[in-house]
């Protein structure tokens, strides 16, 4: 069965960023000129995603607002002849048929994902993570559908992380005897946010899953985990002892904009990608007066 539909999580209060998402969703800082949440549904469409549910929360409206027409803004610049600004703000709202509901109480991931059954039905989808951008070649969603075969499985996308940061993820072990390759391996169990001493592995999920319909039935079976919240980790695991989980291990670079740091890391990132901006980037970073105002810190 195709993949047609993908879950954006993007409930959350966005705390760590604060005071900037006080009254701006997190999802919608930029990284260059483009809110995070736009990165993300592209990545879905351009990795054949055809429907998309966003869960939001209450002050996010501007999620909806920014995939939406905007009759004013279009008139504006079809009178000042700023057509390519038009045709850029006009194919936002064309990119996909997008859904929106809320998540009414902060109650965890899982819960969020759970908002979206109706929506799912009985088809796998993916999840990805309304403030996770990922640089990469081949979006890292297509990366894990082209691995996707098994529908009654899930599979999570994977990157070693610094031992040091485990307890910010969830954290798989493989099947004993296997290794992270460029195929799927079996997942024996996952830990949300386990300690140093607890992980099993630096195999962090970071962000990408694809998901079977069975994971609903998972979760309602789930009680309330790490934080007081639903965890999907949890839910997971509970596949993971049917042996119904495989790991793949994405080429890409992950930013987490939901820190002050993954965010700055970010735009410079892309920054550097940016045709229009590598070669005066690269200049202001190597004058003598910014490299020398920089190693003063």
């Amino acid at each position: 069965m195709k993949v047609r539909k993908a879950v954006i999580p993007a409930a959350g209060f966005g705390t760590r960023m604060l005071p900037a998402t006080k009254a701006v969703p997190k999802e919608m800082l930029p990284v260059l000129n483009k809110p995070c949440i736009q990165y993300i549904v592209e990545e879905a469409v351009y990795s054949g995603i055809e429907e998309i549910l966003i869960i939001t929360g209450r002050a996010k409206k501007a999620i909806e607002d920014h995939f939406d027409r905007s009759p004013e803004l279009e008139l504006h610049l079809e009178q000042s002849r700023k057509s390519t600004m038009l045709t850029e703000v006009q194919a936002i709202s064309d990119l996909v048929d997008i859904h929106y509901t809320r998540q009414k109480t902060p109650l965890g991931l899982g819960h969020a994902i759970l908002c979206a059954k109706s929506f799912v039905g009985n088809e796998p989808f993916a999840v990805l993570l309304g403030d996770d951008i990922i640089q990469a070649d081949e979006p890292v969603t297509r990366q894990l559908l082209s691995q996707y075969q098994d529908t009654d499985r899930a599979l999570l996308g994977i990157q070693p992380v610094p031992t040091k940061d485990v307890s910010k993820y969830g954290v798989i072990e493989p099947v004993k005897g296997t290794a992270a390759t460029n195929v799927p391996l079996p997942v024996h169990r996952i830990i949300e946010k386990p300690s140093e001493a607890e992980a099993p592995s630096n195999l962090a999920v970071l962000g990408r899953y694809v998901l079977p319909p069975t994971i609903f039935d998972a979760l309602e079976d789930t009680p309330v985990g790490h934080g007081g919240e639903l965890q999907l980790t949890d839910a997971i695991e509970r596949l993971a002892a049917l042996n119904l989980v495989d790991a793949y291990q994405f080429q890409g670079i992950r930013h987490d904009i939901g820190n002050l740091e993954g965010w700055l890391k970010a735009n410079l990132a892309f920054g550097l990608e940016d045709p229009n901006l590598a070669s005066s980037m690269r200049a202001w970073l190597a004058d003598d007066h910014i490299r020398s105002r920089l190693a003063s810190f």
